[in-house]
């Protein structure tokens, strides 16, 4: 054992610990099918069967702590509401006391880490061998998110053994009991183990070091240290994943604090009232019990109260995507169909940015400085983040446009906001296609074929020409060199040479039956959402009667 705090095993602890709890829930959101989730909430549909389940799976599995986060997991994952899930976390609190009961009667304790290495090998032949089938793939990401979540605890609790072998409780004697829950409250959020800490509390009394009402101040900092656990869990988490890590923490400050304050009354009826004062190891047991079950006295009646109270502290974050059809009443209608198209525009701009980026292209994101003042709230975050606020900018768009008044408007009128909105449809669509061919494309260029190979190159550059083309008619003061009838041909014309190209490799064996059909069915969804957006963005901005003659 190294005589030196090893910082890089804790943080790859928590490193490995926090990408455990990201596989978890991303393969739960997957499994997550009718029957799955009917499942979850009928074991947790009332407040009593909440706390059951988290008793009983925290007695089995041996850790409050991976239950805890099984159920941040699930509440992530939109499978079970915030008032079950404090109901479960009251419940695990009381299974993890089995941990202490276990050790008082036999004198070992039972440890689900060992079961990380298993899990991670299993989850990972999983992925091998099971990679055709979605379903047991998920499974297999289930297993290794598991395995990496104990996995991880075991490396932060490797990482500062010595300082529990170092630690000697014997030194905290003649110091009141306030000294005690602090040390179990440091202990326990250092090994992130309630279990752990309650382990030593015991072998400590066995000894003769610590006495019962100072093991019993330890219990109370254990349950009050374990609480990290879930806090680190809720890190960078959506809003409803903090509401559960500070729940969790309420319910476990209040509950030491109270306790805490009963500490002599409750150490009394323990000792007196079951006549245990000689058995202190079943006394702590049950001490830590009766911790959790007055915890769930407390709080069970206040669930309700608890959720809304931390409703209103997280709020899910209100993202302002729109720019000009959240300043404007849709019942107005002039005013109205002038936004909408604006805003639709602005789609344009957005999901322009976004193809730039996603496939590398070469060209300025920006159109022009004189559009950036227009666009103040972009569009931000990964690829997979920006994709999803495109698709919740066009359902804003799209809930405008049903809030509009049309009978107000001149027929002809109400003809060209059906268009528009058609445009806004295409312009999604066709974002949606190119990021799937972008996805097949990235498939080619993995593959042992030096045509495919190309075909990334070839197709950033047909796109890189078409919003090339397309950029003057987005600024006014730009005359465009083609119109859209001229872009349209060059699709068209680049159309027929993707397939002629293909054709040929198919000819000369530099392509086999499904590589040939995989490059046209690319080139055509290719084709098809170039000309969504040429047409779209020609319904948006008519072309002037000079500019057409060009």
């Amino acid at each position: 054992m190294s005589e030196t705090f090893d910082i890089w095993r804790l943080l790859a602890g928590l490193g490995i610990f926090l990408f455990g709890i990201y596989l978890m829930e991303d393969s739960i959101k997957e499994l997550a099918g009718k029957a799955f989730k009917t499942l979850i909430r009928r074991y947790t549909e009332t407040r009593f069967s909440a706390v059951l389940s988290g008793t009983f799976s925290t007695a089995i599995l041996q850790s409050s702590s991976a239950v805890n986060l099984m159920v941040l997991a699930f509440v992530g994952a939109g499978i079970m509401s915030l008032g079950n899930a404090m109901g479960v976390i009251l419940g695990a609190n009381i299974g993890t006391t089995f941990t202490a009961w276990i050790v008082a009667f036999f004198g070992f304790k039972i440890s689900i880490e060992s079961f990380a290495l298993p899990l991670i090998a299993i989850g990972g032949l999983g992925l091998i061998f099971f990679s055709s089938s979605p379903r047991y793939l998920n499974v297999s990401k289930l297993l290794i998110g598991f395995g990496f979540l104990f996995h991880g605890l075991d490396y932060m609790k490797t990482s500062v053994d010595q300082i529990t072998q170092l630690f000697d409780v014997a030194i905290l004697a003649g110091y009141g009991t306030g000294t005690f829950l602090l040390a179990g409250i440091i202990l326990t959020a250092i090994m992130q183990s309630s279990s752990a800490t309650i382990a030593i509390i015991l072998a400590s009394i066995n000894g003769g070091i610590l006495g019962f009402e100072s093991g019993a101040a330890m219990v109370i900092g254990a349950n009050v240290g374990t609480t990290v656990t879930v806090v680190l869990g809720s890190v960078g988490g959506i809003p409803i994943k903090k509401r559960v890590a500070l729940g969790h923490l309420t319910f476990n400050l209040v509950t030491g604090i109270v306790v805490f304050l009963l500490l002599p009354v409750v150490v009394w009826f323990i000792q007196v009232g079951f006549g245990w004062q000689e058995n202190v190891i079943m006394g702590i047991a049950l001490f830590h019990t009766l911790f959790n079950i007055i915890g769930i006295m407390l709080f069970l009646p206040f669930i309700t109260q608890l959720t809304d109270k931390l409703n209103t502290l997280f709020q899910e974050p209100r993202r302002i995507l729109t720019h000009y059809i959240q300043n404007t009443s849709p019942d107005i209608p002039d005013a109205a169909q002038e936004a909408f198209k604006k805003e639709i525009v602005h789609q344009f701009i957005e999901s322009r940015r976004y193809l730039i980026i996603l496939y590398d292209l070469k060209i300025p994101k920006v159109l022009s400085d004189a559009e950036e003042p227009a666009l103040q709230h972009r569009i931000m975050g990964t690829a997979d983040q920006v994709y999803g606020q495109l698709k919740e900018l066009h359902g804003n768009i799209f809930e405008y446009y049903a809030r509009i008044n049309t009978t107000e408007l001149e027929p002809e009128e109400s003809k060209k906001m059906e268009e528009y909105l058609r445009s806004s449809r295409s312009i999604m669509n066709a974002t949606k296609n190119l990021k799937e061919v972008r996805s097949d494309l990235e498939d080619f260029e993995l593959a042992n074929n030096s045509f495919l190979n190309s075909q990334l190159e070839v197709f950033q550059n047909r796109l890189s020409e078409l919003f090339n083309d397309l950029e003057p008619l987005l600024i006014s003061e730009k005359e465009p060199d083609k119109v859209p009838d001229q872009i349209l041909k060059q699709v068209d014309t680049y159309d027929r040479q993707s397939i002629r190209a293909s054709s040929e490799a198919a000819k000369r064996g530099a392509l086999n039956d499904l590589e040939a059909t995989s490059m046209v069915m690319i080139n055509r969804l290719f084709t098809q959402s170039s000309r969504m957006l040429v047409l779209s963005l020609e319904n948006l901005l008519p072309i002037s009667e000079s500019q057409t003659k060009k």
